[in-house]
């Protein structure tokens, strides 16, 4: 009887071996499993943070062109200013001629009526 027992513990044993070994084996896969997807996830990470790399480098050459640009827009905006500045003098200018114009007008027919010069005609 005493080896019967023994058998069935011997078996117990064995089986319970098989269940460690087993559930050993599927941490092992879980965790490689695991191990493999941190890796790839490290690998991306990389990957991305050399692709931010060089989005910062070009954010700074737009950078340093916008204030390019900008300085360029002051020097731009002088000038524009003189412009106006230009325009309404020429406005000023217009309306002095066109005054004058009339003046010169006025005062040619009234130099016609006193000498009774007739109108000019032209040939």
């Amino acid at each position: 009887m005493a080896s019967g027992k023994e058998t069935e513990q011997d078996q117990l044993a064995a089986s319970l071996n098989d269940l460690f070994t087993s559930v050993s084996a599927m941490i092992k896969g879980e965790l490689q499993g695991t191990n493999n997807t941190l890796e790839l996830l490290e690998k991306m990470n990389v990957r991305v943070a050399e692709e931010y790399k060089g989005f910062g480098d070009v954010a700074s050459g737009l950078r340093v062109f916008v204030e390019q640009l900008k300085s360029k827009s002051n020097t731009f905006d002088d000038y524009i200013q003189q412009l106006d500045a230009i325009e309404q003098q020429v406005t000023e200018f217009e309306a002095v001629i066109s005054m004058l114009d009339r003046y010169v007008s006025m005062l040619e027919s009234k130099m016609q009526s006193v000498y009774q010069v007739p109108p000019a005609q032209d040939k």
